[in-house]
């Protein structure tokens, strides 16, 4: 029988415990060890059963606890001290506030275990970007989803096959709050889905000093396949990815809107989030008059997107039947016709067997996209050249960003006592990191080890309690039980490998020879214990055979109590991984990682990684920071390469890694291992930080855009309908330009500290010197005649001649001695666009 009505009853609150709520319901309890310590005091034992939740905790502690607490003078005293501290926090005043308001969009974010609105690295990384720009102080406000059941929780059948299931989020007992309109009542917005209107409900979770506004579909009004959308992160067909998209693109626009808020940046994490810039195209035409092309002017000028996929397969695309369906009137709204949106999601807008790309979409509605590691940011120029098919490789326009943790959410609580000792109470906010971790060289090494091995200990008798939960679900005996309890030596070489089952990271490597394996593992001088974890995505087979395979070695006698598979990866575990192991392992299939920042989470704990040159680690491996798989080759043959790097692992774990380990002084340091422990903390962590990684994103694109945006909308938006028609006399008469009589003054042989001056006859037809960019293009040069490597200077215009053609010129300077050529080119003003390239307008000589 249900009840007809229902009712909550919680604790009564004592005034003087009243900041205890406030802090609950602001997850920068997930990165500062005192906000947790305060919450886990009140009942340690209910802390953990909420799942370090405070919100839950709150709830369930009983109301004699919260009286005795009120009359604790000891308690209070540091609930005064730190939220004295976290008020202060709050309370001070962004960066460029008044210049700047950055909106943060991405489809999911990884923000704490009790939030479960991710799935894997694309969520953490959104969810350490919006805790750095707090720390940072940046105006941000951040737009995601509120998935009703998120991801799935994993769990392993008898045969070690991977079997999903879905808990239902309760949102009253997460630390989210509704958000209200002017009137108190709660905020909707609408979206249309075809011909039918679907509400969406706005929640707001705070990061620390940033909102993030996530929306949720699962409302009464909506029919039940409405409801649904939010359902499951990654869920459902296409058709429901598509509606997911338009919920948080075109919805979360509205949402702002409706709270009065209006970005001069919007950043995309990734492409779910591409409709966002249709939908600020149709607002701007709406409540301001403009044609498409003023407000795409607006929209692009003010845009950054970064691509996270180097596949193109990974990039999410509709049929073109699919987008037709949704977004063919959407498209009347914006005041085009379907053929020119359906042109805009294409790389070849005249491909009719073509799909709806999101990715295209977005990268030609942004003046800047990046990938997230120096390498990403090569592959992704290769693979979307064909955009801007007249432009080079080096200048098609995705720059790299690389990604960072945020550290003092993934540094172990040993480790961040050290960092506090010697770097000073500040470094968690300090805005110039390369100056403060050099600090690290003053950490004893023997300081360093003690705190490390705390952390290994504290994952092994996890790995137990993992285990014997584990067997015990699934029916194991009694000793089976028993010797779950003893598995692994908290004074064995770790060995981490941790991530999402896909097959192109290759979790199995490592397992090729299981013969060679052992006998490296069973040393008995120097043996080698190894955890795995991660999920398959449900619809992969052949990620969940991976599983399988690994959790059978398991179970081989000479693996028992070397290898453990630990199933339902999180937060929490990834945490305890990332500071527990001594070695953490990565080995993609180069150059498929895009980055791969759980190794830059190792990094923050002093634990060394072993990994294929790929992504991050291409730019940060060094001999003193760790071991490099390989020399980055990419070998077609996969077989081949599958056969020699797993030899070359072996070799390094053999050779190198476990002796390295195990050389010990007198009083049981490995100092060689700890040293490099200490460099790589010292000089990788503040190059590896989000701390970096969102200055990088304020300083090169955000503070641009801004200055653009602002530039653009001024005079009741006059210079963005100036710059649409300027745009648009470059498109009609570009095929008039033309490099001519390109030559240098200077012949033969020089030497370096000469001068080679550069000329060039240039008609420009009915342009003008101010609308375009002419450049020599320059650099040394390969046996055939292709540049190894490229530099651009501007030339100058010196005079005009007859018929319309200007002489340019520019001085080359001789630095270095080589085999050099140089050509010149044509491209729109730097001046008038933020990134020239983005209009795909090019002329050669």
């Amino acid at each position: 029988m249900k009840a007809k009505q229902e009712f909550k009853v919680v604790p009564r609150f004592p005034e003087r415990l009243a900041a205890l709520k406030r802090m609950a319901y602001n997850v920068i309890f997930s990165w500062q060890n005192e906000i947790r310590d305060i919450f886990q005091r009140i009942d340690p034992k209910l802390w953990e059963q909420s799942g370090h939740n405070p919100v839950v905790l709150m709830g369930l502690v009983e109301q004699r606890r919260l009286d005795e607490l009120e009359h604790d003078t000891g308690f209070t005293s540091q609930l005064d001290e730190v939220a004295h501290r976290f008020d202060l926090y709050m309370s001070s005043p962004a960066v460029d506030k008044d210049k700047t308001c950055v909106a943060y969009f991405s489809a999911e974010f990884g923000l704490t275990t009790c939030v479960p609105i991710y799935s894997g690295g694309l969520g953490i990384l959104a969810g350490d970007h919006l805790k750095s720009a707090s720390d940072l102080n940046i105006p941000l406000v951040a737009v995601g989803l509120l998935y009703q059941e998120g991801y799935f929780a994993q769990y392993l059948n008898n045969d070690g096959w991977q079997m999903e299931s879905y808990p239902s989020n309760d949102f009253d007992s997460m630390p989210l709050v509704r958000v209200t309109d002017s009137a108190g009542l709660p905020l909707k917005v609408y979206v249309r889905f075809k011909d039918r209107q679907a509400a969406v409900a706005v929640w707001r979770i705070s990061v620390g000093r940033i909102p993030l506004y996530v929306l949720d579909t699962d409302l009464d009004e909506n029919p039940p396949d409405i409801r649904g959308t939010t359902a499951q992160l990654y869920g459902g067909d296409r058709e429901m990815r598509i509606r997911q998209e338009i919920v948080l693109g075109i919805g979360g626009v509205r949402a702002l809107r409706a709270m009065g808020l209006t970005p001069t940046v919007t950043h995309m994490n990734e492409g779910h989030s591409a409709f966002s810039a249709l939908e600020r195209i149709s607002l701007l035409r709406k409540d301001f008059g403009l044609s498409f092309d003023a407000a795409r002017e607006v929209v692009q000028a003010s845009t950054v997107f970064t691509t996270h996929t180097p596949v193109p397969a990974g990039n999410d695309t509709f049929h073109p039947d699919l987008a037709r369906a949704y977004l063919e009137d959407y498209g009347k709204e914006l005041g085009i016709s379907w053929p020119v949106l359906l042109g805009y999601g294409r790389v070849n807008p005249r491909d009719d067997n073509e799909p709806f790309g999101v990715t295209p979409l977005s990268l030609r509605l942004a003046s800047h996209a990046n990938g997230v590691s120096r390498l990403h940011g090569l592959v992704s120029r290769r693979m979307w050249q064909n955009i801007w098919p007249k432009t080079t490789v080096e200048d098609t326009p995705i720059d790299s960003v690389t990604n960072g943790i945020h550290v003092s959410t993934w540094a172990s609580r040993e480790m961040s006592r050290l960092f506090t000792r010697y770097l000073g109470q500040d470094w968690k906010e300090d805005p110039d990191p390369e100056h403060i971790w050099q600090f690290i060289s003053q950490i004893p090494l023997s300081e360093l080890w003690r705190a490390h091995c705390h952390c290994r200990e504290r994952l092994v008798a996890f790995a137990r309690r993992a285990l014997f939960r584990q067997l015990k679900r699934q029916g194991a005996p009694a000793s089976s039980l028993q010797r779950a309890m003893e598995i692994f030596s908290p004074d064995t070489l770790t060995i981490g490998f941790a991530r999402r089952f896909a097959t192109y990271k290759r979790a199995t490597l490592l397992f090729s020879d299981p013969d060679r394996l052992s006998h490296i593992l069973n040393n008995p001088e120097r043996p080698i214990q190894i955890i795995v974890a991660g999920k398959a995505h449900p619809q992969d087979n052949d990620g969940k055979a991976f599983i399988k395979k690994i959790i059978h070695f398991s179970r081989e006698d000479r693996f028992n109590n070397r290898i453990l598979f630990i199933e339902n990866y999180n937060m929490y575990l990834a945490a305890l991984l990332t500071a527990g192991c001594d070695v953490w392992l990565n080995n993609p299939r180069r150059p498929l990682e895009a980055c791969g920042t759980s190794g830059m989470k190792a990094l923050a704990n002093g634990v060394l990684n072993l990994s294929i040159l790929d992504g991050w680690w291409d730019e940060g491996y060094a001999p003193q920071y760790g071991w490099a798989i390989g020399n980055g080759e990419e070998e077609p043959n996969q077989e081949l390469q599958d056969l020699t790097e797993s030899q070359a692992l072996y070799n390094l774990l053999e050779h190198q890694v476990a002796p390295s380990f195990y050389n010990r002084t007198s009083d049981g340091i490995p100092l060689v291992w700890v040293e490099m422990m200490r460099n790589s903390i010292k000089d990788l962590v503040p190059r590896f930080s989000s701390h970096r990684m969102v200055r990088d994103y304020f300083e090169r694109f955000y503070r641009q855009c801004s200055e653009r945006y602002n530039l653009l909308t001024s005079n009741n938006f006059q210079v963005a309908s100036e710059q649409a028609a300027w745009r648009n006399k470059l498109m009609v008469s570009w095929n008039e330009l033309a490099v001519q009589d390109l030559s240098c003054a200077e012949e033969g042989t020089k030497t370096v500290g000469e001068v080679v001056t550069v000329s060039a006859k240039v008609k420009l037809g009915a342009l003008a010197p101010e609308d375009v960019t002419v450049e020599v293009y320059y650099g040394a040069m390969d046996h055939q005649g292709e540049f190894t490597s490229r530099e651009t200077l501007a030339m100058s215009p010196v005079s005009q001649e007859e018929g319309g053609l200007w002489f340019y010129q520019a001085r080359i300077d001789c630095d270095t001695a080589g085999r050099f050529g140089f050509t010149a080119r044509i491209t729109p003003s730097r001046e008038k666009l933020g990134n020239p390239f983005v209009m795909g307008l090019i002329t050669w000589a």
